[in-house]
Parts: C-alpha cells; structure tokens; sequence
C-alpha cells in the first residue's frame, strides 16, 4: 500500500504565509513527478505546482511568484511554500504523486492525498 498524507493547512489572513507538507509511505521503490493541486468550492480541480524528480518545477500563472514548491528525495516529501495569499487561494489543496510500487513492473501509477484545506479570510 502507498500513502500520500498532507498537512500545514488551516486558516490564514490574507498576505499571509504557509507551508504544506505531503509525505508518501508504504512499499515505494521509486517516486516520480510530485506536485500540489487545489480544489475551490465549485470549481475543477486544477495544478498549483508540480515537481520532477530531479527538481524541475512548474507553477500555475496564478501562483507564480508567490509559491515554491520543494522536495526532499530521501524522505519522498514534497513541501508548498505560499506567500502573499489572497482569498481566492482558498481551496482543498491535494498532494499527488506519481508513484512505482516496490515489485511492480507495470510503471508508476497516480496517486492522491485526501486533501487539506487552506482558508484565506480576515
């Protein structure tokens, strides 16, 4: 079994900062592409921030400049570091990874954190 758990949200004032974290566990023999996406109420899904293994990093237009994405290879942990948060960052941000399982030839598969909720509200 393979799990993405996040954490670090929670309410935040607008201008504010916070960082999440996404560990994955289990029977991991390799992790690819990691990254964060988010969820606001009614809306679709979309990236916030994507990572290569080897560090190459891509962000969506709407978070450039106010968001780092980072990764610690030995602990398969992906961060997000946001600042300047604006009220439309409000969403449930979802940790994703792409993930090859320990004895399993048939290459990396998706896999999706339960999601954690940032709130930007004064």
């Amino acid at each position: 079994q393979v799990q993405l758990v996040e954490s670090g949200g929670g309410l935040v004032q607008p201008g504010g900062s916070l960082r999440l974290s996404c560990a994955a566990s289990g029977s991991i023999s390799a992790v690819n592409a990691m990254g964060w996406y988010r969820q606001a109420p009614g809306k679709q899904r979309e990236l916030v921030a994507d990572i290569t293994s080897g560090g190459r990093t891509n962000y969506a237009d709407s978070v450039k400049g106010r968001a780092t994405i980072s990764r610690d290879n030995a602990k398969n942990t992906v961060y997000l570091q946001m600042n300047s948060l604006k009220p439309e960052d409000t969403a449930v941000y979802y940790c994703h990874a792409e993930i090859m399982r320990l004895g399993d030839i048939s290459g990396a598969m998706d896999y999706w954190g339960k999601g954690t909720l940032v709130t930007v509200s004064s």
